[in-house]
């Protein structure tokens, strides 16, 4: 058991790949927002992360507002989770050309397109997306930079991913069946080695969710919450299990994570409940149950709390559109 893999499978991440680009020195683009590059694909999507994987050459990018710029080589993978627009290019100086005007759409309705340059040094990425509830994916994509680069050099990580993703791109181009569920569990591969080989290179200073996972002792205390959402968890039962004592464990949980346990748990709790809401059609009493809450009543509370609404009400606002 860990929280890591507990958390993916409640995610229930959307995925594939949308676009293969070329692109010949000097180049310079502007996505922004990235999200908006594959809004299309996924109308309903809540929160998109977006990645580019450098498979040939070499650029540079950065936020478009400025910041630290980040070098790009051959096997690293540049990963936006927040969603934000970005530049790329051979040189940042240039004028940027807003990459959604260089698009060429596949006519096969395979991957769409990019072929741009000068004539020069050859780059080459594959870019794909990653989709998900905002509220479920809050702990992991909290803890992740704006951008994120994720240097896989050209060991046997960085061998299997570009092969993953060449098949990912050949799934694409000429869809079986089964193509979505392809799609989806490749990519879900490469967001875990990316998230893999990030927490490696992180400071023992660091705080926050990924912090987390890397100590013994929180790390399975995040994975009993997540594995048992529902159960009636005390923060002296968690610290029992996890071999610490309660104020050791609520100290140290909440020094890495930022948040206490329990905070933390009724947080998940809620967002679990609010998918069951959008999603289905059960009752509300019985969704109370399934995250825990002993009365409708309490739930109700807390629910009105965290969304300034009551669950009914909620669920109405949330329901689809005809």
């Amino acid at each position: 058991m860990d929280a890591l893999s507990e958390v993916l499978k409640a995610l229930r991440l959307t995925s594939g790949l949308f676009l293969e680009a070329e692109f010949t020195a000097p180049w310079c683009i502007d996505s922004a927002p990235g999200k908006d590059d594959v809004r299309h694909l996924l109308p309903s999507a809540e929160h998109v992360a977006i990645y580019h994987l450098v498979t040939e050459g070499r650029c540079r990018a950065r936020l478009p507002e400025g910041g630290d710029t980040v070098e790009l080589a051959k096997g690293d993978l540049i990963m936006f989770p927040h969603g934000d627009g970005h530049r790329l290019g051979t040189d940042l100086q240039l004028a940027p050309v807003p990459a959604e005007t260089l698009v060429e759409p596949s006519p096969e309705g395979g991957l769409a397109r990019i072929d741009y340059g000068g004539g020069g040094e050859r780059t080459r990425f594959v870019c794909g997306f990653l989709a998900c509830d905002s509220r479920l994916c809050r702990p992991l994509i909290g803890a992740l930079p704006r951008l994120l680069r994720v240097p896989l050099g050209s060991g046997p990580a960085a061998a299997w991913i570009m092969s993953t993703l060449h098949h990912g791109a050949a799934e694409t181009r000429a869809p079986r069946a089964g193509t979505d569920a392809v799609l989806a569990k490749l990519s879900e591969l490469l967001f875990v080695e990316a998230l893999r080989t990030y927490m490696e290179s992180i400071p023992d200073t660091e705080r926050g969710w990924l912090a987390g996972l890397r100590d013994p002792v929180v790390s399975k205390a995040l994975a009993l919450l997540h594995a048992e959402p529902a159960r009636a968890w005390t923060v002296d039962e968690l610290g029992r299990v996890a071999g610490l004592s309660r104020s050791a464990l609520a100290e140290r949980f909440a020094a890495l994570v930022g948040e206490p346990p329990m905070q933390y748990l009724t947080q998940w709790r809620l967002a679990l409940a609010a998918r069951a809401l959008r999603e289905g059609r059960e009752p509300i009493v019985r969704i109370a149950e399934q995250v825990g809450y002993e009365s409708e009543a309490a739930f109700n509370r807390a629910f009105k709390r965290e969304f300034g609404m009551p669950p009914a009400a909620w669920r109405r606002a949330a329901a689809p559109r005809e």
